[in-house]
């Protein structure tokens, strides 16, 4: 499977054992604000955040892999990636059904993984 530490977050943002209530946070990429969390799972190697881009794209949601995520500002309810807006605009799109499986899951780590700078 490709890059499948790309649904591993970082040690830094998620501790050991340490689960996260994001949902509603504001997610900032490296260019500004692009929406907030709609969903997010910290099951270890399949984790991930649901963005819902409200009005910014037409309401598209968009999964992020958990990797992509740079920091969790509890205090300020702020999920940082490391990202452009562009290329998560880019993403592939969301699909409500499939998003949970594998062939979806590497579909996306495909797309992420082969950005510049990918993690």
């Amino acid at each position: 499977m490709i890059s499948d530490n790309l649904w591993t977050y970082r040690p830094d943002v998620c501790g050991s054992g340490q689960t996260m209530d994001i949902v509603g946070f504001d997610v900032e990429a490296a260019d500004g604000k692009i929406g907030s969390v709609d969903e997010a799972s910290d099951v270890v190697g399949e984790s991930y955040i649901v963005v819902d881009t409200g009005p910014w794209i037409f309401g598209k949601k968009v999964i992020l892999p958990a990797l992509v995520v740079t920091e969790v500002n509890m205090p300020d309810r702020k999920v940082y990636v490391a990202r452009t807006k562009q290329e998560i605009k880019n993403a592939p799109e969301f699909d409500e059904k499939a998003y949970k499986g594998a062939g979806y899951r590497e579909r996306i780590a495909g797309y992420y993984a082969n950005l510049p700078g990918a993690v």
